[in-house]
């Protein structure tokens, strides 16, 4: 379960949150313009932009979980599970597994628009890494400062959609995610006007009750309408500081508390990490659920020339200030 979105004050933001039972090992990792990009069925792109997100790095290879390369480009792959269907090889298209998507994307388009273009010759198919990492069910938000796409390959072939709120979460389908928004237009940030009964003498009985029937709880569905909401009425200053803070206070709303969604044998769904990239400055900013700090690593401060991965654990330890 995941949440991705985009937000833009005087920078544009991108980031998500990565909800799961447990960690895979993930890292910030810094891929820069010389490290070779290999894909098993097209040809490895030995220059190319350079990349910075969070991922598995898997024998020499960083399997990317969402990142943003050095031009603003921005990519997330979100659990799409019973709806993601991957194909054979197919003649005089891009073959790229579900495993490659980001780097493929992030290594070769400048824009959004050029992302499009990949994606209208693009055929997901059905490799997997290893057998020790069998093939994840996935779909990807592809976002840069003009726009964001839904890209979703199904039973019926791989779709690509506008995805005009910048939210992605999981199942079902991003058409029927977006039409079940129709089912909440009258939320509201303001207090509700008596329309019921007019005659009557009736007033709120609390702040926040123009937002009742928004859903609470922790599905796909539900976790979509929330963040949509709270995202087109966030309310802050274009600084960095404040933009990156409510960047995460809008992943908080939708976040998974260790003990609250029981997935069997003992585990839980936890939001492992959240992250917020400024993708003008190449900042990755993130937080663990163990440790709620804010921290950051700085693409610039690499050398994007070099052919070595740059590796940063995200660490789990909290640390606490006193102040007194």
């Amino acid at each position: 379960m995941c949440t991705a979105l985009t937000f833009k004050t005087e920078s544009f933001y991108f980031g998500r949150n990565l909800d799961n039972m447990e960690s895979y090992g993930e890292e910030v990792v810094v891929t820069p313009r010389m490290f070779p990009l290999r894909f098993r069925r097209e040809e490895t792109l030995a220059k190319h932009h350079a990349i910075i997100g969070t991922a598995t790095v898997m024998d020499g290879v960083p399997l990317y979980y969402d990142a943003v390369n050095e031009k603003g480009l921005c990519a997330a792959g979100l659990n799409f599970v019973g709806n993601a269907v991957y194909f054979k090889p197919a003649e005089g298209r891009r073959n790229i597994a579900h495993f490659e998507v980001i780097s493929w994307l992030l290594g070769k388009c400048a824009d959004l628009n050029e992302a499009r273009g990949e994606l209208e010759r693009m055929n997901i198919v059905d490799d997997t890494f290893s057998a020790a990492a069998p093939a994840a069910s996935l779909h990807w938000m592809v976002a840069d400062r003009t726009g964001a796409l839904t890209v979703e390959s199904t039973s019926d072939g791989l779709h690509v959609y506008e995805n005009r709120p910048g939210v992605l979460t999981n199942n079902p389908q991003f058409p029927v995610q977006l039409a079940g928004l129709d089912r909440y237009m009258s939320l509201s940030p303001e207090d509700p006007q008596n329309t019921f009964a007019p005659e009557l003498a009736l007033s709120p009985q609390s702040r926040g009750t123009g937002a009742l029937g928004m859903p609470g709880d922790l599905s796909s569905e539900s976790r979509f309408v929330r963040a949509v909401f709270t995202k087109a009425h966030s309310v802050c200053g274009g600084g960095e500081g404040e933009s990156v803070a409510q960047f995460f206070h809008i992943l908080d709303a939708v976040a998974f508390t260790e003990g609250s969604c029981h997935a069997g044998g003992g585990k839980y769904e936890k939001t492992i990490y959240s992250s917020c990239c400024n993708t003008d400055r190449g900042i990755y900013y993130f937080t663990t659920y163990g440790n709620r700090g804010i921290r950051a690593v700085d693409m610039g401060r690499e050398d994007l020339n070099g052919g070595e991965l740059s590796r940063y654990a995200m660490g789990q330890e909290e640390v606490i200030s006193f102040i007194n």
